[in-house]
């Protein structure tokens, strides 16, 4: 394996990193040069230089491996972690060395979750950067690579095919550059019409500029201690929830409806079970809420119930109502939707729908053939067959989804995690959703985490990011011939 050309592209997703960390410097200058001047800008020449230094001696190629496809992936991602929490680490206040990794890696899987108890003391200048690692890693470090690297097919595909997975190619009848943009233009567009909209709405532009990035990335950091609720704003809440729900769904079947100005959005089987299970979930969540007595209208009970529901099932993570304290009911139908999230194709965690669909759908092909054990049942979802190495894969995938999940539940519970917060939490950061239940609550923070506990947290995010496979193979990538 060429470590020099794996460096090289590693490079260039840090340069990125480092630019961002600029922009946090220059928000910092605007705001009286306040105390992230200093952090921000360090880390910035640190990254930049680190970025730049295989840039400048290590000549070109794009000619790689698979093998080394895998590790420029994967060390994007960890290495991209590891630089993001220098702006944390220099400045101080509640960011330890493990708290600084937490919030970095949080930002980056778009989880959202956070180890602060007061998110309103930081600076601007690091209030930008945390939404910024949101921004960064809901399209993806790589994805950012290959919108400025050489135009190789070969090159292009490998890359794009370990950061897209296979669910979510499905929809992009395009060629890998074209499927590249493509996801550029819907993700920059979601950020830039929701920073319109949240300004129309009453924000302004800092605020605006920091929840477009976490809305379109489905990540999550607010720059309020109280999340959305802060703003008490039902404008401000509509616009988040609309552009949670457009960040969501796959972005081919997104860009080819509005340029093609068609209802085949719709028609898509997944889309429709997406729209449904948020409706159903919404409307019941809202009458159990009213009738427990936890909210003092029908109005209020909708407004709270479809907004959470679509936070968490987009696995951004913002909130209007402390959820901890809802009906059990309530609490274990969010936990579903923490489970089953949203669409491949999207900048979302979680199982997503289109496995769900998939296994439901083999599931009833194996009964089937249970009663008729000479016929040929396809799985189909909706008038797409699927091939039978992508249910298995889909099939394998959920059984592992699950058992990461159990052992992560079990693991915080011999930290002494309570089991409601261990439990929810180990779901909460697989799916990359951030808010959990319990002393983890969509109000609430995970600074009282044991540092184990936190330690592992993270490893779940990049597991749920990443979906398990691309970060499960780095164990047994240099045993390859």
């Amino acid at each position: 394996m060429k470590l020099s050309i794996v460096s090289r592209y590693i490079g260039v997703a840090l340069l990125f990193n480092a630019f961002f960390m600029f922009l946090g410097v220059a928000v910092s200058i605007i705001y009286d040069f306040d105390t992230s001047f200093s952090p921000l800008f360090l880390s910035g020449a640190i990254t930049l230089l680190a970025g730049l230094f295989p840039l400048l001696f290590v000549k070109k190629s794009s000619d790689i491996s698979i093998k080394e496809g895998f590790t420029i992936v994967i060390f994007s991602w960890l290495l991209s972690c590891l630089f993001g929490m220098l702006p944390y680490v220099l400045w101080g206040g509640e960011f330890s060395l493990v708290n600084a990794w937490y919030e970095s890696v949080s930002g980056y899987t778009t989880t959202g979750s956070t180890i602060l108890t007061n998110i309103e003391a930081l600076p601007k200048g690091l209030l930008f950067w945390r939404s910024s690692t949101n921004f960064i890693g809901g399209v993806g470090v790589v994805i950012f690579m290959l919108l400025v690297l050489p135009s190789v097919s070969t090159f292009r595909m490998r890359l794009s095919k370990m950061e897209i997975s296979a669910l979510s190619k499905e929809n992009y009848k395009f060629k890998t550059k074209q499927t590249i943009s493509i996801i550029a233009y819907v993700y920059l567009g979601i950020a830039t019409l929701t920073f319109i909209f949240l300004m129309l709405a009453g924000m302004d532009w800092f605020d605006a500029i920091n929840h477009a990035f976490s809305v379109a990335a489905t990540g999550g950091f607010s720059t309020k201690n109280e999340s959305i609720l802060a703003f008490d704003s039902l404008w401000i809440e509509i616009v988040i929830t609309v552009f949670m729900f457009f960040a969501s769904v796959h972005f081919g079947l997104l860009f080819s409806s509005v340029v093609n100005r068609s209802l085949k959005f719709f028609k898509s089987p997944v889309i429709r079970f997406y729209l449904a299970s948020l409706l159903i979930t919404g409307i019941i969540i809202a009458f159990d809420i009213k009738i427990s007595g936890n909210v003092d209208n029908i109005f209020t009970a909708f407004r709270q119930s479809i907004f959470q529901v679509v936070s968490i099932a987009s696995t951004t993570g913002f909130a209007t109502a402390d959820t901890a304290v809802w009906p059990n009911l309530s609490i274990l139908i969010l936990m579903y939707l923490s489970i089953q999230c949203a669409c491949s194709g999207s900048t979302t965690g979680g199982l997503k729908i289109d496995r769900l669909l998939i296994f439901i759908n083999s599931f009833k092909a194996q009964l089937k053939k249970t009663v008729h054990p000479n016929a040929v049942v396809p799985v189909r979802v909706g008038n797409h067959a699927i091939e039978p190495e992508l249910v298995s894969t889909v099939n394998i995938f959920i059984i592992l989804y699950v058992a990461m999940i159990l052992v992560g539940a079990i693991v915080f519970s011999v930290f002494g995690v309570s089991f409601i917060d261990a439990f929810s939490a180990s779901i909460s950061h697989m799916g990359n959703v951030g808010p959990a239940f319990g002393s983890v609550g969509s109000l609430d923070n995970y600074s009282h985490f044991p540092t184990m506990a936190k330690f592992l947290s993270t490893l779940q995010m990049l597991l749920g990011r990443l979906e398990i496979y691309t970060l499960l193979v780095i164990f047994v990538i240099y045993k390859w011939r």
